[in-house]
Parts: structure tokens; C-alpha cells; sequence
């Protein structure tokens, strides 16, 4: 899903049933790698306190995370892609354009690192001649 501005977001979808919700939850901060620890009890994103509020602020950070696709979202169908921001007061959701800019940075740091060891490369074969 491709947005004119460009800055999206994933959160719970509503009205999916709680528990494919709460499965969804688990996955994304188990397996998923999402760093849920905002979202124990005392944590800047533990408030309100509801399944679709937690799964949304997991899913978030799975899909910026995962460079912002479709099916990063997608959570067997309780994740949805929206374009306001669903932060508040102290919890705030990663938006993809800082996703973007990280992923730019790897991009980077990947090009760097393939220079660099294509010198090497060169220059062990240079040496051999």
C-alpha cells in the first residue's frame, strides 16, 4: 500500500476476534523480535491497557522493522496499514520514514562493507601477481 506522503503505520485491526489478536501479539514480540518491552506494566505504551492497543503498538514496530511492507503488516489479517499517526501522550509509534532512514543507513554501511572487501580482494590479487 503506497501512500502519497509516504508515512505510514501498522496497528490492530478492529474487530478482529481477541484471540487472533492476542496470537498475533505473541508471535510479533516472540518470534516476530518486536521489542514489546514498552508495553509491561509501568512502560510508556503499558496504558490504556486493551489487546488492540498492545497488538498495535507490536505490530508497529514488526512492520517498521521489516521495511514497511504489505505482508508485514498483515498478521493473518488483524494488522492494517494506516496513514495517521496513532501516537499518544508518552507512547510514540515509529513511523516509516525514521524505518526509511535506517534502512538507508544499512544500505549504506552494506555498500561500504562490499567496497571495502572488494579492495581487499583487488589488492591480495595484486600482490600475488
Amino acid at each position: 500500500m503506497t501512500f502519497v506522503d509516504g508515512v505510514t503505520w501498522c496497528v490492530a485491526r478492529p474487530g478482529v476476534s481477541q484471540e487472533d489478536l492476542q496470537n498475533a501479539l505473541d508471535w510479533a514480540c516472540g518470534q516476530g523480535g518486536a521489542d514489546c518491552t514498552p508495553l509491561q506494566p509501568g512502560g510508556r505504551c503499558y496504558q490504556p491497557d486493551t489487546l488492540l492497543s498492545h497488538a498495535s503498538y507490536a505490530f508497529n514496530i514488526f512492520y517498521q522493522q521489516n521495511g514497511n511492507s504489505d505482508i508485514a503488516c498483515n498478521f493473518g489479517g488483524a494488522g492494517t496499514i494506516i496513514k495517521r499517526n496513532p501516537s499518544f501522550g508518552s507512547c510514540k509509534f515509529l513511523a516509516s520514514e525514521t524505518s526509511a532512514a535506517s534502512a538507508l543507513t544499512r544500505g549504506s554501511m552494506w555498500m561500504i562493507f562490499a567496497a571495502a572487501s572488494m579492495m581487499f580482494l583487488h589488492l591480495r590479487v595484486f600482490q600475488s601477481v
